[in-house]
């Protein structure tokens, strides 16, 4: 059922953006009076649709191919490839016979639907929940380094007071872009000594490989909250309520130095000075394979509480919101954009770099969380905005592309030349395709 789900919110949120970005081209062919043969959601290759019908002159349908959509417009060469009706004369209603200039904006209608689109859903987000960050001045003991952030050279309780000399106001701000598209300097208090880390320019690979979670995170203490009944733990007698002071003799502060030094002994067992009101006891436990006092499965047993940094929710009025949401959608914009440019300088390596509908399905999640899926829905159509500015045959960067070419000439591109270049762009699409499945499925399976 989790894997239904996961399709399901995977089908409907593409189909959402297909059919706005469709819709971008077709209301602007329209409002220039070019006719529209066909708007379809999937392509219906070989003629072949699960759904059609005709409605004024327009034959809508669901197509079988689940690879996006199109609208075919009359007197254009495009990825249909159907050149017949470019044999006769222009047509007034044909997409050839009008300005380059109102032929650039068709090509542009599914870009600016999207960039729409990914405002307005941030900007509705913003409203709703406003925004909800943890000060970094509340991150009191420090941070904890995760495997990306120890490769690096940062060390449990450092505190991360300022990026490129700017100082941090927020503490997300050590997980946005900012920092993670790497080459930025990292200001550290360590002990009271102020160190410079660099943040390399290849850091998205290893976060690719470990997420964005083993960065860096608060630094936290803990208590004990609840012991699951017939765990290592429970049999080894700790209670709700106790402190575990030290493991084999190694003194214990923060949550970080109990998973650590209770990792080092997995199938073995340890000894735990545990403080329980006033008294001190030496309790033994039993570490199961995943290095944790839980069951043999490799369940956990124990639940801590937390003393967490506080956060903070600032509110916005309606107005108020756009701008908030607005930055967030260029921000998404650029980032794609900073992303793509690190690959073709070769800092990180595609295969990190791009996700494909299996990763996609994922982040969408095994259950219904409306605000998550509008989340993605929003920085897939950001997404989704770039990928077609890019100047390839095929994509509407590159029809923009050839059009900016033929008001700067003054006369069009042969259509042979067209021809040939749709299919060189169909060609690069496919074999970016397959790429993205195929490296999809390999994550997939690494897993495993």
């Amino acid at each position: 059922m989790s894997i239904v789900i996961m399709v399901g919110q995977l089908i409907l949120g593409l189909s959402i953006l297909v059919i706005l970005h469709e819709l971008g081209h077709f209301v602007a062919a329209r409002a220039f009076g070019i006719k529209v043969e066909k708007f379809y959601l999937f392509f219906d290759a070989w003629n072949i649709s699960l759904f059609k019908f005709n409605y004024k002159g327009v034959e809508y349908g669901i197509g079988w191919l689940p690879l996006g959509g199109y609208v075919k417009i009359a007197g254009m060469i495009d990825e249909s490839m159907d050149t017949d009706q470019l044999a006769g004369p222009p047509q007034p209603w044909e997409f050839r016979s009008k300005p380059a200039w109102q032929r650039l904006i068709v090509m542009l209608g599914g870009v600016t639907v999207n960039i729409v689109l990914g405002v307005l859903i941030f900007w509705m987000l913003t409203l709703k929940y406003g925004e909800t960050y943890i000060p970094n001045d509340s991150v009191k003991y420090g941070i904890v380094p995760g495997v990306v952030g120890k490769e690096i050279g940062l060390k449990a309780g450092d505190k991360i007071t300022a990026v490129n000399g700017k100082p941090i106001v927020r503490f997300d701000e050590l997980i946005s872009s900012k920092v993670l598209m790497g080459n930025t300097q990292l200001t550290v208090n360590r002990n009271d000594q102020i160190l410079q880390i660099t943040v390399p320019g290849n850091i998205l690979n290893d976060v690719a490989d470990y997420g964005i979670a083993e960065f860096v995170r608060p630094r936290t203490k803990f208590a004990i909250d609840s012991v699951v009944a017939s765990s290592y733990a429970a049999k080894a007698g700790i209670l709700k309520g106790d402190s575990i002071k030290a493991v084999n003799g190694v003194p214990i502060t923060f949550q970080d130095e109990l998973t650590t030094q209770v990792k080092e002994y997995k199938n073995k067992q340890v000894k735990l000075l545990v403080k329980r009101h006033n008294d001190t006891l030496t309790l033994t436990s039993s570490v199961n394979k995943e290095g944790s006092l839980g069951f043999p499965d490799g369940s956990w047993g124990v639940r801590l509480t937390q003393d967490e940094p506080t956060t903070k929710n600032i509110k916005f009025g309606f107005m108020g919101a756009l701008p908030v949401g607005a930055s967030k959608a260029w921000g998404t914009f650029a980032d794609n954009a900073k992303g793509l440019g690190k690959v073709f300088k070769g800092e990180v390596k595609a295969n990190k770099a791009f996700t494909g509908p299996v990763g996609i399905a994922t982040m969408f999640g095994s259950h219904i969380d409306w605000t998550r899926f509008w989340s993605l829905v929003g920085l897939l159509s950001m997404a989704l905005a770039l990928m077609n500015l890019l100047p390839i045959p095929a994509l509407d960067g590159g029809h923009a592309l050839f059009l900016i070419i033929e008001m700067i000439k003054g006369k069009p591109l042969s259509d042979k030349f067209l021809e040939r270049a749709q299919i060189v762009g169909f060609v690069i699409l496919v074999t970016l395709m397959v790429f993205v499945f195929g490296n999809d499925i390999l994550k997939h399976v690494g897993k495993k």
